[in-house]
């Protein structure tokens, strides 16, 4: 199977370039900065392509001969205009390149932000109601993914069938260490902060109950595979681990991996009751059930490495791989 990802070098999209070389399939990867992973050009089975996701012939071109469009880069703009164009405007080319090229499947990076507030029992049947422009951005693009079923003739006429399976992958909280050098981390700054804090010898304080179920990079990628090689159409996922962890925890474990820090970690409130994303629906059609502390302490071990080399003047590379 060949195919072609948008972010693959990004916070997600490595660990799925990955998986996808590691399953024996080749990809066809665009990215804006090509040199900065210099480890990708020399890879088998990996055609890097430059340009980013607002130049469509370049996407149209790169995508020719691909079995499979993975779509991951991020769009981003300040007003819903800008919002539209540089994200559901390019998804919408992208569905339709791929369709008038002969792709057979086309996975779309969504969010939990399009689904809106988390509600009890809440998993992907239920409606979306987004609460910004990021939410109803990502709920646009999935209605396009979804309704992208058949080309009009002309009003009141036939159509035409589109034959290309069509799913989507709402991610949570997802982050990464680097997948091959110079690679990428997530944009948010919590655990880097964290390990900063707690190198440098200072207090934190942190709510019990801010947290979320997080999911690394790696862990993703095992249900962009599993879909990517499946014969599913129209279907979404919910893609998170199956338990909650606060960043009082991850301050917690960060303190003990460094025994000779003062830091003092404290909350200010008992832990309440934690509204879960339902994720059974990826256990029951691929078998995939993650365990967010999998790789949570490998990711905090990272960044508290990194906050020591930094404290010793030590040059660390920048893993921030943002719009």
């Amino acid at each position: 199977m060949k195919a072609f990802i948008t972010g693959g070098t990004g916070n997600i999209g490595q660990y799925v370039t990955k998986a996808f070389l590691d399953a024996g399939h080749s990809v066809v990867l665009l990215t804006r900065t090509p040199d900065r992973i210099p480890a990708y050009k020399t890879m088998e089975n990996v055609e890097v392509v430059k340009g980013n996701i607002l130049e469509l012939d370049v996407m149209g071109k790169a995508l020719q001969g691909c079995d499979v469009v993975v779509h991951i880069a991020l769009g981003w703009g300040n007003d819903p205009l800008e919002m539209l164009d540089h994200d559901t405007r390019v998804t919408a080319y992208l569905l339709d390149a791929a369709e008038k090229a002969g792709v057979k499947n086309f996975v779309y990076t969504s969010s939990t932000a399009a689904a809106g507030p988390l509600r009890p029992d809440m998993d992907e049947t239920k409606c979306c109601l987004p609460e910004n422009l990021y939410g109803a951005t990502k709920a646009a693009s999935e209605a396009y993914v979804l309704g992208f079923r058949h080309y009009y003739g002309s009003q009141g006429n036939g159509s035409t069938q589109v034959k290309m399976r069509r799913n989507i992958i709402r991610p949570g909280y997802t982050y990464s260490n680097p997948a091959v050098e110079g690679g990428a981390s997530q944009s948010d700054t919590r655990f880097k902060k964290i390990a900063e804090d707690i190198v440098a010898g200072r207090d934190i304080d942190w709510s019990i109950n801010d947290g979320t179920q997080f999911l690394s990079g790696q862990q993703i990628a095992k249900l962009y595979l599993k879909l990517a090689e499946s014969d599913l159409n129209e279907q979404i996922f919910f893609a998170l681990s199956h338990n909650y962890v606060s960043w009082y925890d991850i301050a917690k474990v960060a303190k003990e991996m460094v025994p000779e820090s003062p830091s003092k970690i404290t909350t200010p409130d008992e832990e309440g009751q934690h509204t879960l994303y339902g994720v059974k629906k990826m256990e029951e059609v691929f078998g995939l059930k993650f365990d967010a502390w999998e790789d949570l302490r490998e990711h905090i071990a990272w960044n508290i490495e990194r906050a020591k080399a930094e404290a010793a003047g030590e040059k660390v590379h920048n893993v921030l791989h943002v719009w």
